[in-house]
This record gives C-alpha cells, structure tokens and sequence, in this order.
C-alpha cells in the first residue's frame, strides 16, 4: 500500500513499496523557496528515503518553481548523495516539464553517487526505466 511519509507546503512524500520507490512530488509553492529551506528538504528527504529503505526514487519537478541559482550542487554531493548512497539507492530518476536540457540525457552516476541518475518528459517513461 502506498503511503504518504511527508508532506509541507513545499512538497510531499510517498512509499510505494509495491514497486521499490519513493517518491517526491514538489508542489508550485517552491517558487518561494529559499537556499536553506531547499537544503533543509533534500535532508528531510533524505531521511525519508532511508526510513524507506526503497532502492528506487522518483522526483517529480514538473511544479517544481525555485531558482536554479538557490541549488548548491556541491553541497547536495557531500550531505545528500552519500546518505541515498549508504541507503541502497539503485537508480535515481527525475520527472521534468517538456523541454528542460537534461530529458534524454544517458543515465549515469553524478558525482559520488553509486547509482545512475536519468532524467525523462514523461512520468511513464520514468517508471518503466525505473522497474527495468
């Protein structure tokens, strides 16, 4: 059964052990999201990808509304990606609107990750690259 482990006004969080997943669905709220309140989620999600213990993660970006410039790539390489490293993430997928650079881009690991990240237009595809 699906769950729901978190949820605020940036986002939500669901369990979906059926398939082997967590997932994050941002909501358009994260326009005002600031650099610090970002960090402080990537946390909490961490967390709840480890309370989980699913080896796929889904992130669903097509409300997702903060600046690019508030993200701190290095950062999210030394506090977050060891922590979904140690958790047994195996692949690492994003769900982004039609036309950001990235969709279609060959999955492969992203800094210290141990898993490849893939970024796909469609939710579908997200899925099936994820169950195969």
């Amino acid at each position: 059964m699906n769950e729901q482990v978190y949820e605020d006004r940036f986002g939500e969080v669901f369990d979906r052990p059926s398939i082997d997943m967590v997932e994050l669905r941002w909501f358009d709220t994260t326009a005002d999201m600031t650099a610090g309140q970002f960090q402080d989620w990537l946390s909490t999600f961490a967390g709840c990808v480890e309370k989980c213990g699913r080896s796929r993660v889904l992130i669903d970006s097509t409300s997702f509304g903060m600046n690019p410039a508030n993200m701190d790539g290095e950062w999210r390489e030394a506090n977050i990606i060891p922590r979904y490293n140690a958790a047994g993430v195996a692949k690492f997928a994003f769900h982004f609107p039609d036309g950001m650079p990235l969709i279609g881009t060959p999955p492969a690991p992203e800094g210290p990750a141990r898993f490849p990240t893939a970024y796909f237009g469609r939710r579908q595809d997200a899925l099936d690259w994820l169950a195969g």
